[in-house]
């Protein structure tokens, strides 16, 4: 297994990754990060910024697990609108080749105009799903040009509502290189919650070969009298990652486990707390260049 990590202190403008960045990354035992470098559109950011960011990780010999799909919406029934996002998704994949990224992370979308993750009425529907497999289909032969993953990500209230559609529609569009990026906490619900092996277990049943990376993420329900589940910093939930992490082992030893939902300053607890769970799952974490035995 490999760890990464990804925003706290991750800077959203590529220029302002520096080496003493990296070296901080690698002194906590992560070995590559997920950048969502936000101020760095992918229809204006040029080759040259991107290469110096590629070999700047070389130098500091940190991978670059994920970097991001910008969140365009690819269920719209819009389509000007869609076409236009799916060129977002394809120039985003371009960016992530120049950057030596092993893929990009980007979710399906929300009809909601308040943002990308959150809720609407339109985005669980037959017509959001057929929209979106369009939109992949349009997108997988660049992510397999470009070999970089285009690493689907879900949640309850998008279109990606749980793993068996999100199944049904990677096995639609039957690309190598359209995938799933599981989040331990995206589909865990008021019934999961006090039992989250049961369902990571569920997840990645039914997902099985789909899942390429994994988003470290913790969960819990708070007190309060309208329904309200918690993600955020691993450790101060329910999730169960050492099941998560055994699942993830027994996909392939060399797929990424990104710590998500951390703070600057919980960042390195999470990295020994991470570390800790794999040594007590006989898991062995593997640095950059480490080759699984």
């Amino acid at each position: 297994m490999r760890l990464g990590m990804c925003g706290a202190f991750l800077p959203d403008d590529m220029d302002d990754l520096t080496s003493d960045t990296c070296k901080r990354v690698r002194a906590m035992g992560y070995s590559g990060i997920f950048t969502r470098f936000k101020k760095n559109h992918p229809h204006t950011t040029s080759r040259a910024k991107a290469d110096r960011v590629r070999q700047l990780l070389a130098d500091e010999n940190l991978a670059l697990f994920q970097v991001t799909g910008y969140w365009q919406n690819l269920v719209t029934s819009d389509e000007n609108a869609r076409k236009e996002s799916v060129r977002t998704v394809q120039a985003a994949l371009q960016l992530a080749s120049w950057l030596g990224a092993r893929g990009i992370d980007t979710g399906p979308g929300s009809m909601n105009p308040d943002g990308p993750w959150f809720p609407h009425r339109d985005n669980w529907t037959a017509t959001a799903r057929k929209q979106l497999v369009k939109s992949l289909k349009e997108c997988a032969p660049v992510a397999e040009d470009t070999d970089v993953y285009l690493s689907m990500e879900g949640h309850q209230l998008v279109t990606l509502e749980s793993a068996e559609i999100t199944a049904a529609i990677l096995d639609e569009v039957d690309s190598p290189r359209v995938t799933s990026d599981y989040d331990s906490a995206n589909w865990i619900t008021r019934e999961q919650v006090f039992d989250t092996a049961t369902a990571v277990k569920h997840h990645f049943n039914v997902l099985k070969k789909h899942i390429i990376s994994c988003h470290a993420k913790d969960i819990w329900i708070e007190n309060r009298l309208a329904l309200h589940l918690q993600d955020g910093c691993p450790g101060k939930g329910l999730m169960d990652f050492h099941t998560l992490f055994r699942q993830m082992e027994s996909l392939s030893p060399d797929y990424p486990v990104i710590v998500e939902g951390a703070t600057s300053e919980e960042m390195p607890e999470v990295a020994r707390l991470l570390h800790q769970i794999a040594d007590e799952c006989n898991i062995r974490v593997l640095d950059t260049h480490e080759v699984p035995a």
